[in-house]
């Protein structure tokens, strides 16, 4: 009876560690905020049996200095396509294996193969956003302005109407971007010249906006604190559906301004420091089916770049041009790119002199 009883111990020691383990398949996702609803991630847990745990970064400067200041044990993250460009760089990025991504074909081909990842040996695009300007569409129309130009947030003779009610982007790259295409320049333009053009446009107009912010122009918009924002399309679009199921006594809009906008595609990348590039990858898959990748759109209405996903998307969001841009709309966007030093440096002292002013 003792050796029965030492036996089914030494059995169940052996077995311990087997259900520990399993017990700590867990997935580390470095994740944009209300980038993926709770449902998806049960859904994934149940399919890949495994935990995931997400920590959250509010743009993708911040995310490159964490990591810059020696954070490790992300699995995997979620950069814009001119961070992959610089995660790349600093080879701190594990090549995909591709042999355990058989939804990869669900990806369009328009995104696929990007400057930033030239035949995408290390990032999956997974959503895509533009910034563009949202607005009180019954103020602004009551006041007579337009809605389809950044003159809107530029130009004196409408931000007198709209004096402390109009916010812009507390970022350096997007504001000066909108600037530039409101000058008719490119945003990838190098010139001193056109960059300080830019730079004497925002501060001319900056006396007339109430403040430079990432995230609280969307409850602000939603509740009538503003009437125009500077910002991205799926907060619009959160900010018109929030303005919605409170019943406010306006309705919010957001467009493309006609002059040009930045497009961002968001990536899922395999970081280096990770310990499960296995579960990495099992995610990557489970977000390529059609039916997962919708939530992304369908939950804070980003656009989609998986063509599997499209019968799964609502169709006001997946029908609304400022989400979804057509071929035409497509040629008056471009995406940020990384500047040499120079360049970054001279940016650098024109945002502060910006801020301070």
């Amino acid at each position: 009876m003792k050796m029965e009883k030492v036996l089914a111990l030494a059995f169940f020691l052996l077995a311990l560690p087997v259900s520990e383990a399993r017990a700590e398949d867990v997935l580390y996702l470095y994740n944009w905020n209300n980038y993926i609803s709770e449902e998806t991630v049960q859904r994934f847990e149940a399919a890949c049996k495994v935990r995931l745990k997400q920590d959250y970064y509010s743009d993708n400067e911040e995310m490159l200095a964490k990591l810059e200041a020696g954070a490790t044990g992300y699995d995997l993250i979620v950069p814009t396509g001119n961070a992959v460009e610089s995660l790349i760089r600093r080879q701190a990025l594990r090549p995909l294996d591709k042999t355990k991504l058989p939804h990869l074909t669900n990806i369009r081909r328009e995104f696929l193969d990007t400057w930033y990842d030239p035949g995408n040996h290390y990032s999956v695009p997974y959503a895509s956003t533009v910034t563009l300007i949202g607005y009180n569409a019954t103020r602004l129309a009551e006041l007579g302005l337009p809605t389809d130009t950044w003159a809107l947030i530029f130009e004196p003779k409408y931000l007198e109407k709209l004096k402390g009610k109009v916010t812009v982007l507390n970022s350096q790259r997007e504001l000066m971007a909108a600037a530039m295409r409101y000058l008719g320049y490119s945003v990838q333009t190098r010139d001193p010249a056109q960059w300080d053009e830019a730079k004497r446009l925002i501060l001319r107009a900056k006396p007339y906006w109430a403040t430079f912010s990432n995230s609280t122009y969307i409850k602000d918009l939603a509740i009538g604190n503003l009437w125009v924002a500077h910002g991205y399309s799926s907060d619009m679009f959160r900010a018109q559906q929030d303005a919605l199921e409170a019943r406010r006594p306006f309705t919010i809009g957001f467009t493309t301004p006609k002059e040009g906008a930045v497009l961002a595609v968001d990536n899922f990348v395999v970081h280096k420091s990770g310990r499960r590039p296995d579960l990495a990858h099992c995610f990557i898959d489970f977000m390529l089916d059609g039916a997962n990748a919708a939530d992304i759109s369908n939950l804070i209405g980003a656009g989609n770049p998986n063509a599997a996903a499209t019968p799964y998307i609502r169709g006001e969001i997946a029908g609304n041009p400022a989400i979804f841009p057509t071929a035409t709309e497509m040629k008056r966007l471009e995406m940020l790119r990384d500047f040499d030093p120079k360049t970054r440096r001279t940016l650098s002292r024109m945002w502060t002199e910006i801020k301070v002013r």
